[in-house]
C-alpha cells in the first residue's frame, strides 16, 4: 500500500482523516459572506489511524471523487432531515456531490484499509462557510440520532 499521507504531504484535518489544499482558482466570485474563489480542490484522506470525518457543513457545493482504497462510507443528511448513504469504492459509485448546506461525514467501511479523495469546492472553500455539527443536531433530527451520533463530537 503506498503512503499517501508521506507521497501527498498531508496534515491532520479538524474533521479527521488527512488533507492538503492542492489548487484555488485564479478567479473570484462574489458570495453573500464575501468573495471566495471559484474553486478550490484538496486530497483527503482517511486511514486506520483516522478512519472516519466529523459531522459538518459547507455552503458550497463538494464533489467527491474516488482516488485509491475503499470503499468509504459517507452519509448525508439534507436541509430536510433525509438521510443518504453512499458507499464510494472499486466495485461501488467513484463519485459524490454533496449539496451546500447539507450535512455530511465519510469513514471506512468494508475493511478499508484507507480511502483517497479528491474534493472540489465550489464557490471555493473558506473556514468562514464551514462548521462542525453541534450535539444539538442531534436534537435536531431525533430520527437519525442513532445514524449520526458516531460523526458527532461528545
Amino acid at each position: 500500500m503506498r503512503d499517501w499521507q508521506r507521497e501527498l504531504g498531508l496534515e491532520p484535518h479538524g474533521e479527521g482523516g488527512f488533507f492538503r489544499r492542492i489548487y484555488t482558482g485564479a478567479h473570484e466570485v462574489a458570495t453573500a459572506r464575501g468573495p471566495r474563489p471559484a474553486a478550490t480542490a484538496i486530497h483527503y484522506l482517511l486511514d486506520e489511524a483516522r478512519p472516519s470525518g466529523l459531522l459538518h457543513r459547507n455552503r458550497s457545493d463538494i464533489l467527491h471523487f474516488l482516488i485509491d482504497g475503499g470503499p468509504l462510507e459517507y452519509v448525508t443528511v439534507d436541509p430536510a432531515g433525509a438521510l443518504t448513504r453512499t458507499v464510494l469504492g472499486p466495485d461501488a459509485e467513484r463519485f459524490l456531490l454533496v449539496p451546500g448546506g447539507w450535512w455530511k461525514a465519510s469513514r471506512l467501511t468494508g475493511g478499508a484499509r484507507h480511502g483517497l479523495v479528491a474534493e472540489v469546492v465550489t464557490p471555493g472553500f473558506d473556514y468562514a462557510d464551514h462548521e462542525f455539527a453541534p450535539r444539538t443536531v442531534l436534537e435536531e433530527f431525533p430520527h437519525l440520532a442513532a445514524d449520526l451520533r458516531p460523526f458527532v463530537r461528545t
